[in-house]
């Protein structure tokens, strides 16, 4: 990773009252020679993009952000964006609520009293001088939680007395969070981003199903691999990988 990783210097924020998408702008920009890093911080959001392509609503008063970077790390290890963001993402809520109520389930969810308050989405490509640019987008439950969601969700105002940050005011504790993780990655090895995750984790012992495409199987998770895959024991015993797809703890899949 280039530009976050050496200091905890801030990256350069860009604050749009409104855009389709932080991720598509960070897109736009890549594919246009820019190289980062710099976050882009939407007030409003009109097509904002989760997971599978899933529709994220932002909401007044929400944080909806994204990392724009280049690196010349192989895209296997790229990905691990996702978990550094997490841990990131979970500082910010902990800064303004009890750290025992944030979670992060796997896997780039982060949880507050057990629901969902943040998503987390990785895009990357190709850059025309070698290597990637990756996009990280962060969306953060701030003020409200979504009016319509597929899943149980909820918002930082509903632990929190006081008002919530604004947008601008999360994206710098976030941003500040952000450095200091990728300097563990960078220094340390995905191994200690791994085990700080594993310290903050939902579910883990815990049974769970995991919805996997066509496919869904039941299991106990049991930590994170060394890539980041999803250790799951299966009834017979036997232990999967789960590198992709959707996990539920006691929920409907």
């Amino acid at each position: 990773m280039t530009g976050a990783a050496s200091t905890l210097e801030r990256p350069p924020v860009v604050v749009f009252d409104e855009i389709d998408s932080t991720n598509a702008e960070a897109r736009r920009r890549a594919e246009a020679g820019e190289t980062g890093p710099l976050w882009l911080v939407a007030l409003r959001q009109t097509s904002g993009r989760g997971r599978r392509g899933r529709v994220w609503e932002t909401g007044e008063g929400n944080l909806a952000a994204t990392l724009l970077f280049s690196t010349d790390k192989p895209p296997g290890e790229a990905a691990q964006v996702s978990f550094v963001a997490a841990l990131a993402v979970a500082d910010l809520l902990a800064a303004y609520v009890p750290a025992s109520l944030v979670s992060l389930k796997w896997p780039n969810d982060p949880m507050l009293g057990g629901l969902k308050v943040s998503g987390i989405l990785v895009e990357s490509g190709s850059r025309a001088t070698g290597g990637l640019w990756i996009a990280v987008g962060v969306g953060v439950n701030l003020a409200r939680k979504p009016i319509d969601s597929e899943r149980p969700a909820t918002a930082l105002t509903t632990y929190r007395a006081a008002p919530p940050p604004s947008p601008v005011e999360a994206v710098e504790v976030l941003a500040d969070a952000f450095e200091r993780w990728s300097r563990v990655w960078t220094t340390l090895g995905f191994p200690a981003i791994a085990d700080a995750w594993t310290a903050r984790a939902h579910g883990l012992g815990e049974p769970c199903v995991a919805r996997l495409g066509t496919e869904t199987i039941e299991g106990v998770a049991e930590g994170l691999d060394g890539d980041g895959a999803l250790k799951l024991r299966l009834p017979d015993g036997r232990l999967r990988r789960i590198t992709a797809g959707d996990v539920f703890f006691g929920e409907a899949p």
